[in-house]
């Protein structure tokens, strides 16, 4: 069972377990159109928990996207309303099936831990303290209400390094030749390649991890470490650096920091202590195999 199906991480996650023979039904925002889609939240009913019966898991990604910008008081709202109003729609549900309840996998991010330069964080470091940590705070609170008995993962997702994930602005500043490090660009930026977001997804049900699963690459990378192999598969100079007011006055002040300015080296330490592991282990081998080469 998979709500959010129709982004980038949700349709790869569908596409991957269908090729492998697994059943897979969609919660969907509108009348259904196949018989493999259950219409929800097109209104104040609660969902059925009858629909999540005899599922083995139940994947939660709905979330307005955090890369459209500025975030205004309304936007804010929208971003988080997006993500906790479904994610308490399918905690209540699996709450009231006990222990009949399916695997709750939620999605969350890593914007969970805030700025915290020169610490390598894993899943036991606290929360930090920006609106994206509060948001992910919320978001994981609203999973929670599944209830102590249940199976409940909480997916802290890195950016995801793609044409259509964090990549996607930054190509079109690379391929006009304007790019540059972002700020003073030695800042931590956590990552992950779309192929490793959706086996890690898979690992997490299938060897049955609960808790908070930080899905990041194993090897710490910085802006300038993105940027420049994303210049380099270009073949373009990566020379204009971006400073840091002229991105607040564009963006403002919380996508900022939230997003492009903080430092946050996050460790995977719960997917590698199960034994996953990855096709990707450092952000080069995600640009690359994510971005063709330029002639």
């Amino acid at each position: 069972m998979v709500a959010g199906a129709s982004g980038l991480i949700g349709s790869a996650l569908v596409e991957s377990l269908r090729a492998d023979g697994v059943e897979v039904t969609l919660l969907v925002r509108h009348a259904p159109t196949a018989p493999d889609e259950v219409e929800w939240l097109t209104d104040d009913a609660p969902l059925d928990p009858g629909v999540l019966a005899g599922a083995e898991a139940v994947v939660g990604l709905n979330g307005a996207s955090i890369g459209r910008f500025p975030w205004t008081p309304k936007y804010r709202h929208t971003l988080l309303w997006s993500r906790v109003t479904p994610t308490l729609a399918i905690a209540r549900a699996v709450r009231e099936l006990g222990t009949d309840a399916p695997h709750f996998v939620s999605a969350s991010a890593v914007g969970y831990y805030g700025s915290a330069p020169r610490r390598r964080l894993d899943e036991t470091s606290p929360r930090g303290e920006t609106f994206l940590a509060d948001l992910c705070g919320e978001w994981e609170t609203a999973a929670g209400a599944a209830g102590d008995d249940a199976r409940i993962s909480m997916l802290r997702t890195a950016p995801i390094v793609h044409r259509d994930g964090v990549l996607k602005p930054l190509m079109i500043l690379t391929d006009l030749g304007v790019s540059g490090p972002i700020g003073k660009g030695t800042q931590a930026w956590p990552w992950i390649s779309l192929e490793d977001e959706i086996r890690a997804i898979r690992h997490v049900i299938d060897a049955g991890l609960t808790g908070p699963v930080n899905l990041t690459g194993p090897n710490r990378a910085t802006a300038n470490d993105l940027g420049f192999a994303l210049a380099v598969r270009r073949n373009r100079p990566f020379l204009l650096r971006a400073p840091v007011w002229a991105m607040r006055t564009v963006l403002g002040p919380d996508a900022t920091e939230a997003l492009l300015t903080t430092d946050a080296d996050v460790a995977p330490a719960v997917l590698e202590a199960s034994g996953f592991t990855f096709l990707h282990r450092t952000v080069e081998e995600a640009v690359a195999a994510a971005v063709p080469a330029a002639d």
